[in-house]
C-alpha cells in the first residue's frame, strides 16, 4: 500500500477522518484517511500518495504533488 497513489473522495485534514479511493489488487477500494503532515488540508479531487497504512482499511496520506 505505501507509495500507492489515489484520489481523495473525502476532505482530509486535522481533526477530520477523511476518505481515499486506492487501486489495488485489480479493482479500486475506498480507505478511511488521515493526513501524513498533522496540520494538512487536502480537498477532495487531490492526488494523493499513501505514506503509511494501518490495517484493514485506514491510510495516512499526503498531496502528491505541490499547488
Amino acid at each position: 500500500m505505501v507509495g500507492l497513489m489515489g484520489r481523495v473522495t473525502g476532505a482530509v485534514g486535522p481533526g477530520l477522518v477523511g476518505e481515499v479511493i486506492v487501486r489495488v489488487r485489480g479493482g479500486a477500494e475506498h480507505f478511511l484517511a488521515y493526513p501524513a503532515s498533522a496540520k494538512d488540508r487536502i480537498e477532495p479531487g487531490t492526488l494523493v500518495m499513501v505514506m503509511e497504512y494501518l490495517p484493514p482499511r485506514t491510510v495516512y496520506v499526503s498531496a502528491a504533488y505541490d499547488s
